[in-house]
């Protein structure tokens, strides 16, 4: 089992991998184009996504609910980015 600040830290790893995607990719095209800001909201939006999936991981027992939990925050998750993604 790993440790509650190991998980943490697995977390924090796993979301600036996957911030360091569109910043590599900028350096090499100029179809990507973030700015600060959008770097913020991902961050904000991976964050508060690997929280809810942390809390709700440790609060659900039954581990059918927890999948199924765990597939309406993965959905959530990406409606909202969708809708940033379009600037809607």
């Amino acid at each position: 089992m790993i440790s509650p600040s190991n998980r943490l830290m697995l977390m924090l790893s796993i979301i600036s991998g996957i911030l360091c995607i569109p910043l590599i990719a900028m350096q090499f095209t100029d179809e990507v184009n973030w700015t600060a800001l959008d770097f913020m909201a991902a961050a904000i939006l991976l964050v508060a996504g690997g929280a809810m999936l942390e809390l709700l991981w440790r609060k659900v027992p039954v581990k059918s609910h927890r999948i199924m939990y765990s597939v309406g925050v993965f959905l959530l998750f990406l409606i909202i980015w969708v809708e940033l993604a379009v600037g809607i």
